[in-house]
C-alpha cells in the first residue's frame, strides 16, 4: 500500500524538496516545529526504522546529517535536532530541524503552516545553505 510519503516522492502530492538522490529524499514538513523542519525519507517503503536494512538506515542518517548542517547554517542555529518517532506516517522518516533549546522538540506545538510563502522561503534558504556547504549535486533546482 502506498504511503503519504510515497505519494509525495512519486510527485502525486506536492513537496518542497531540498535533497534528492536515488535512495533518499528530504522535503520540508508542512507542520514544522521550527522553520526549516525537514523530513528525510527513504524511497523504499519501510514502516519503522528498526525494520530498515542497515545500509539504507545509514544512508538516511548520512542525508539527515547533511540536512542538519544545512539547517544550522541557514538559520544560524546552535544545534540541529534529529528525531525518529514514526507515529505520524507508516513510512520511515527522520525529522531534522534547527534548534535553540529543548522546547524546539515539542511536537505538540507543531501546526500546519498556512503561509505557503513561509514554507517556500524556508525551502529556498535550506537549498542555498546545502549548496554552499558542498551538497549541490543532490539539491533540486527549484520548488
Amino acid at each position: 500500500m502506498s504511503t503519504l510519503f510515497s505519494r509525495i516522492l512519486a510527485g502525486e502530492l506536492p513537496g518542497r524538496f531540498v535533497w534528492q538522490d536515488p535512495d533518499v529524499a528530504a522535503f520540508l514538513s508542512i507542520a514544522p516545529v521550527t522553520p526549516g523542519h525537514t523530513l528525510v525519507v527513504p524511497r523504499q517503503e519501510v514502516d519503522q526504522w528498526t525494520d530498515a536494512d542497515g545500509d539504507l538506515l545509514a544512508r538516511c542518517v548520512h542525508v539527515a546529517q547533511a540536512v542538519g548542517r544545512g539547517v544550522k547554517h541557514a538559520w544560524d542555529a546552535p544545534r540541529a535536532g534529529l528525531v525518529v518517532a514514526g507515529f505520524e506516517v507508516p513510512h520511515l522518516h527522520i525529522h531534522v530541524a534547527p534548534a535553540w533549546g529543548m522546547g524546539d522538540f515539542d511536537f505538540s506545538r507543531a501546526e500546519v503552516e498556512k503561509d505557503e510563502a513561509a514554507l517556500d522561503d524556508a525551502a529556498t534558504r535550506l537549498r542555498a545553505a546545502l549548496r554552499e556547504l558542498g551538497f549541490g549535486e543532490h539539491v533540486p533546482a527549484g520548488a
